[in-house]
């Protein structure tokens, strides 16, 4: 079972509140070990201060040693006392302040606001402290800001319980209340397996990576390997030092919560499949076409179209000709991406593109009666599927007017069944960008060479589509890799 331990440095910072079993002082607790064998330990750490070899320092380090989950951890404590690292990414940090503070904030140089387990009492501000919560998961903390020209963050600063007036006591026990209950809602008894995987999935996602039977197909796997596969989701994010490894199984983008869990699985020193280098490297086209072309690997003759640039429009055209292919960066299952016959349909396509990203691809179009793709697992060919374009369309994903998407058919086939060629191209187009699960495209027009369209992190993974050759023996690798990589972080084997 779990078991939460609160721990405060006097009994009197807790005399505004109920009596409870689960709070103790830090000296108990840095006395007396608590929890046994058989119970996981989560303790809220709440002494006055974090202070380097200080009361409240010890009980994170301790309880780290003890193998107890602690907020904050002593990572979080180092890391705030570190203002290099206050650099908190909001575009719109200088906008949300001016328009929060009355009369915009003439008049004001600096101010601050608490945060109480990422919550903040002001709705305006509450991005913000969700991410600096995430950033430095403490259980109560103090952001302030300044203003010179524009506003700022200039400190994060952890607060203790005995600074607290009566209203923000109130709003704490609520948050403390709210939190532990999410975090600790479904107390597990401890079961019969060596590991445990959080694998993350968007159940509302109109086009995941895998369908639901594929999901439990993962989940089937890892329990024959005595592996735990627990589906969470993006509100789990403060769960995820409970597991031993990541399974990401949404669609990744390297601005959302996906790339904030691969980030923080990898901190934490869990297996992270896909890590966050990998979901850098692969979400970004034009990333990608550079990375092959400076390996001298073969792809569609491609240009970078730049906002503004009325000449390099017209350069394009001179040395790729009609139709050509534009591309956004950052696109997926064919989205953001548009065929175009002439000028003018360039002109309109840019003008629309341009709205969402400074830079675009142009690349020749080359036409095939279906995309090969190679699945990929640490460096090693997986599976190998032939996509048919979309009847109609020309490519795999027609997305319809009304939101909806139709894809083209599909030929699931044995890794040496797809030519040699395709599957060696495939390998080495993985080799620059890691040894985590990918999904290479390409294209072959007759007996040419084939040539690589792009390298995705997040494979398509569906029952009935890329396990119709292997069947259940796909789910199991992938399954028997994580098993693998987490027995070698075990025995401190790196790499």
């Amino acid at each position: 079972m779990t078991r939460l331990v609160i721990v405060v440095e006097k009994a009197s910072d807790w005399s505004s509140y109920y009596p409870s079993v689960d709070v103790m002082s830090a000296m108990d607790y840095l006395r007396e070990p608590v929890g046994g064998d058989d119970e996981r330990t989560h303790v809220i750490n709440l002494c006055r201060s974090y202070k380097y070899l200080g009361t409240g320092y010890y009980v994170s380090l301790l309880a780290e040693a003890r193998g107890h989950k602690v907020m904050p951890s002593v990572r979080t404590v180092n890391d705030l006392r570190r203002r290099s690292l206050y650099g908190v990414d909001i575009d719109d940090l200088n906008q949300k302040l001016t328009h929060f503070l009355p009369a915009g904030g003439r008049d004001t140089t600096d101010f601050g606001i608490l945060v109480y387990f990422g919550e903040t009492a002001y709705p305006a501000l509450q991005d913000l402290a969700r991410q600096v919560f995430e950033s430095f998961p403490c259980p109560l903390l103090r952001i302030e800001f300044e203003r010179d020209r524009v506003w700022q963050v200039s400190a994060i600063k952890p607060v203790g319980l005995q600074t607290l007036d009566d209203a923000q006591e109130d709003a704490f026990a609520e948050e403390l209340d709210r939190f532990s209950k999410k975090l600790w809602r479904k107390p597990r008894a401890r079961k019969l397996y060596r590991y445990d995987i959080a694998m993350l999935v968007d159940p509302a996602e109109q086009m995941p990576p895998s369908n639901k039977k594929a999901l439990k197909a993962f989940v089937a796997a890892g329990k024959e390997l005595g592996i735990e596969v627990d589906p969470i989701g993006k509100n789990d994010y403060q769960r995820l030092a409970e597991y031993d490894g990541l399974f990401i199984r949404e669609t990744t983008a390297s601005d959302n919560h996906t790339y904030r869990f691969s980030h923080r699985a990898e901190k934490e020193g869990m297996v992270v499949i896909d890590d966050p280098t990998s979901i850098l490297r692969c979400t970004n086209k034009i990333f990608l076409n550079d990375l092959m072309v400076s390996r001298k690997l073969a792809v569609p003759r491609t240009e970078i179209l730049y906002r503004d640039d009325s000449k390099g429009m017209k350069d394009v055209v001179a040395k790729l000709g009609f139709p050509l292919v534009l591309k956004i960066p950052d696109g997926s299952f064919s989205r953001g991406v548009v065929k175009v016959e002439d000028e003018e349909a360039l002109a309109q396509a840019a003008s629309s593109l341009f709205q969402h990203s400074a830079l675009l691809l142009a690349q020749e179009y080359v036409y095939t009666e279906f995309d090969w793709r190679v699945g990929v697992l640490n460096r090693e060919p997986l599976y190998a599927c032939k996509y048919y374009m979309s009847r109609g369309h020309w490519q795999i994903y027609n997305h319809g007017a009304k939101g909806t998407a139709k894809s083209g058919g599909f030929e699931t086939i044995a890794v040496n069944g797809a030519p040699a060629e395709v599957v060696k191209l495939a390998l080495k187009a993985t080799q620059p960008i890691g040894d985590g699960l990918y999904g290479v495209d390409l294209k072959q027009v007759g007996n040419k060479p084939p040539v690589v369209i792009e390298v995705n992190d997040n494979p398509s993974i569906d029952a009935g589509v890329e396990d119709a050759h292997l069947g259940s023996e796909l789910y199991l690798r992938i399954m028997q890799e994580f098993l693998r990589r987490m027995e070698r972080k075990r025995q401190g084997v790196t790499g």
